[in-house]
Parts: structure tokens; sequence; C-alpha cells
């Protein structure tokens, strides 16, 4: 039963495929009958098991045979006590976390630089957040982990918080102290929770930062699309063997926001991509350990790039470093980060994660072969030689810790007016500005807008960077309280 080499969700659909069923249900399209054009682009297999529920394929709302099975599976290779599929991204799994163990009015610990998702999680459910304020490193302009020393003091703080929230591991690769935080949150009756959008890895290879289960944490959001090999937008949501939390309210709060029509290719996905890792994990993991350290090294022989890894760990608020993270800082030969993505897609075909003020960050997987590899470091390498320049003074301000004024859903359904963004400076913002990816707010509802805030805003949009969170599409207007 639980043999990690079956897919059940997959084996269920190859059955379904072979029994050429003829459809009067939805979708639509009828098996890419109904559209020809979409056929011819997807394949004919897409569009085969491109389905609705049924009785042999299970229901992702009520789960009582596959989708059930491969649940338990999951669990039983994340070292989990219950595993949910998720088709509504890792923003699903990071606010059924919120809403299952926080109520309107309770607190939760969280820190600063998460993803939006836990803030509009905050929002919709009227949960108050107490804000940690992440380390930031002045020279990389990247925000850190959590203290523990800060943490324990929020926690001692706030003895009526339910829950504390800990990224596992950041964007960049930061992770805190998550087993030392968990032991003293769970003493204080709180549960832990940990958003492992970038951490799939992290339960599969050896030499890497613990992963939440393993430290103990109650629930994780796992991005399982990001690095584990599955479909964009399927993810899932783990809960602790010890967590004491209902696989039935869990389920219930799913229900609230997922779509009652789960995608079979997502589901699917999630499943072959579970017995690939459950099975094969230790070997990739290794591989693209290797990967990230022979590209991280050959950058920084090129000069005036500085790829970073496990010397930043102080034991503190960088407790540990992902080194599958190839976090690249730039300024130092004279241009930016987003520049530089920007020189690397548009002049050299080759698409990073993400561009900031001061770094590129390139995303490693199995995918990834060691000739694109060696076409990366020779593009940086070139960028420097054409484009690089005198070094660009430290940024302060890539991070700013925030002035927080009122709780999320205060400000975002508060009595509002819209004001020019660079006129704003001393107001309370009523909407959310940030660089995306990674989506980490420059400001978000219900804190102080500041001319420090503004300055990054307007440096960023200046320097090319996709800025998104505002009504108004050009990001040259904002609402505010009134």
């Amino acid at each position: 039963m639980y043999d990690q080499n079956r897919a059940p969700i997959y084996e269920a659909l190859k059955e379904y495929n072979d029994m050429r069923v003829v459809p009067f249900d939805v979708p639509g399209h009828k098996h890419g009958k109904g559209n020809p054009e979409l056929t011819e682009f997807l394949g004919q297999t897409c569009m085969n098991v491109d389905v609705n529920s049924m009785k042999p394929l299970d229901n992702l709302c009520h789960p009582v045979s596959v989708i059930r099975e491969a649940e338990e599976l999951a669990a039983r290779a994340f070292g989990a006590g219950l595993a949910f599929f998720m088709v509504n991204g890792t923003t699903s799994s990071v606010q059924t976390m919120i809403l299952t163990v926080c109520r309107e009015g309770e607190k939760i610990i969280i820190p600063r630089n998460v993803h939006r998702s836990a803030i509009n999680a905050m929002i919709i459910s009227g949960v108050i957040p107490v804000y940690v304020d992440p380390g930031v490193d002045r020279r990389l302009g990247i925000p850190l982990g959590m203290s523990f020393a800060d943490v324990k003091k929020a926690i001692d703080d706030n003895p009526d918080a339910k829950a504390v929230f800990v990224n596992n591991p950041t964007y960049y690769g930061i992770c805190s102290d998550l087993v030392r935080i968990t032991k003293y949150a769970h003493k204080k009756g709180m549960k832990v929770l940990a958003d492992e959008a970038h951490g799939t890895h992290l339960y599969f290879g050896e030499k890497m930062p613990p992963s939440a289960m393993t430290a103990g944490a109650d629930m994780a959001a796992v991005s399982m699309h990001k690095t584990g090999g599955s479909l964009t937008q399927s993810s899932f949501l783990l809960v602790g063997k010890n967590a004491g939390i209902s696989e039935g309210f869990v389920r219930a709060t799913i229900n609230l926001t997922q779509t009652t029509s789960g995608s079979y290719l997502l589901l699917s996905s999630l499943d072959i991509a579970r017995k690939y890792y459950a099975t094969k994990g230790r070997e990739l993991c290794a591989s693209v350990l290797r990967s990230a350290e022979y590209a991280r090294a050959e950058i920084n022989r090129i000069g005036g790039y500085y790829a970073y890894s496990d010397e930043l760990v102080n034991g503190d608020n960088i407790f540990a470093f992902d080194k599958t993270k190839l976090s690249v800082y730039t300024r130092e030969m004279g241009l930016t980060g987003i520049e530089v993505y920007d020189r690397l897609r548009d002049s050299f075909d080759i698409q990073m994660e993400l561009g900031d003020i001061g770094n590129v960050l390139a995303i490693m997987s199995p995918g990834d072969k060691w000739k694109d590899i060696e076409r990366l470091v020779s593009a940086l390498a070139e960028i420097k030689r054409r484009y690089g320049h005198e070094s660009i003074a430290p940024l302060d301000h890539e991070y700013i810790n925030p002035d927080i004024v009122l709780s999320p859903k205060e400000a975002f359904y508060g009595e509002q007016e819209r004001v020019p963004i660079m006129e704003s400076a001393g107001r309370i913002s009523c909407e959310f500005v940030m660089c995306y990816p990674p989506g980490i707010p420059i400001i978000a509802p219900g804190e102080r807008l500041t001319p420090e805030i503004l300055e990054n805003i307007d440096f960023s949009k200046k320097r090319g960077c996709f800025m998104t969170g505002t009504e108004d599409m050009n990001i040259e207007y904002i609402k505010v309280i009134k």
C-alpha cells in the first residue's frame, strides 16, 4: 500500500485512457475533439486526461480512493502525518495553514518578509499579525531569517498568539533556526507553520537545512512545482504527525477557497513527481547541489559578481543556507540585479528566476544541464565585459522594516482615497506594492509610506523591476486611508 514506486492517480488515468470512454461531461473540449488547435498545441495525451472528477478517478474535495492513496503516499514520502494535494498553488496552501489555526482577531507571529499570500490570508481572515523584522544584510540588500531572540520576545510578549510562521528557506536561501523556534513555540502552546515554497528538496537531499516536518513543525506548504518537477500551480500541504490538527477541518478549510474542478493534469504531476523524488531524491538533490556549487565557484572567478553561500551563516538570523539557491550579487560590477536579469534574457536567451535591485537568482533543479550552466557563466562574463563599470554603492533600502499602523484587514477595507504615489509619504497604505518575483511587499496594507519606501519604489520602477500590487496598473497612484 505504501510502495513509493506506485502513482495511484497516474495509474487510474492510464486505465481510464485505455477505456475509450465517450464523454458527455465537462470539460467541453471532449478529449480535444472540440478544440483541434489546442489539441495540436498540447498533444492528444494531455487532452485525453484533462478530465472531470468521476468515481474511477476520485474527487479532490472528498477523496476516498486513488487521490486518498496518493496523499497517503505523499505523507509517507515527506515524513508527515497528512498530505493534501493542492491545485491552487502554494498560495492556497499558505492561506489554508493560517485559516486552519487562527480565527478572526487572533494573533500570528510572522516575519515581515513573507510572500503576499500570507498577508492576503490575514486580510481574508482578520487575523492580526505580530511582525518580527528579519535581519537585513546591508551589503546584499536582502532580508534574512528571524533571530531566535526576536521570535522568543514576540512569543513572550504575545502569549495569546496562536501560531508562529517561518520561511524555510527564503527566496535567497536563508534559513532561521526552525528547530529551536518550534520547540519554544510548542512549549508556549503555539502552532508552527512553515512556508516551504522553495524547500521541496530539503525533504530528500543530504547536507541540507532541516525540513519543517523534521523540525517538528505543525504544518508546511511545499511548492512541488518549483524544484520538485510537478506542473506549475501544484503543491503539497503537509500536517505534522503530532500536530493534533483535525484532517477533516483542514480539508474543510481547503475547500473554502480551492477549486471544485481539480485539474487531473496537476494532480497526476504531483503524484509522479512525488514518486520520482521518493525513489531517487537523494541522488537528484546531490546532483543539483554539485551543479549549484560548480556554478557558484565559476561565477565568483569572473570577478565583480558575488555568488554567496554558507559563508554567510552566523548561527542566528542566518542559521543555515540552502546551497542549491544560486543567488548572485551584481552591484560590484556596476549593474543592478534587474539590469543583469534583463541582459541575460534579451541578449543571451537565458531566463533567470528574478532580478532585484542588487541580485539575480537562478533556481536550480535536476533539469539543469552542464552545458546550460556553462552558458550562464559565459553570459555573465560577457555582460561584465560589455556593460560593467564602477561599483554601485550598496543600497540600504532594498528591504525596509515597515511602520505598521493598522491590521491588513482594517486597511484593505478602510475608508480610502487615491493619491499620487510619490506624494503619499506619511500616509497609511491600503494596497500592496511589490516587485514580482519574489512577491515580498515593499509596502503592504496597514503600513505607513515613508520617504525611504517611496525611494525604493521609484528606484525599482526606473530600473525595470516588474511592479505589481496596486489597482493602478502603472503604479503611479496608490490608495491610502483618508
